[in-house]
């Protein structure tokens, strides 16, 4: 199964997350399918950056998100 949820990256104490596709089977960290977009908790409002078009592709595909995923989806105003 094909899901969008959020991959960890940056340091020790300032998380910065990127949106991808990934398939279920592979680690949270590991291997990816397509990025689709970016989250930074650290700043003041936090940034949230999603690519409207690879989203609804990826939906359309029949692709997952997580509940952390969607909430991010909806923030920056696309409807799931």
């Amino acid at each position: 199964m094909v899901k969008i949820r959020l991959r960890r990256d940056g340091a020790k104490k300032a998380p910065f997350y990127t949106l991808v596709v990934a398939d279920s089977r592979f680690p949270t960290g590991g291997r990816f399918l397509d990025k689709v977009g970016v989250y930074n908790p650290m700043t003041e409002p936090a940034f949230v950056e999603v690519n409207k078009e690879k989203v609804l592709e990826w939906l359309k595909k029949g692709a997952k998100p997580t509940d952390t995923a969607r909430a991010l989806i909806k923030k920056s105003g696309i409807e799931i």
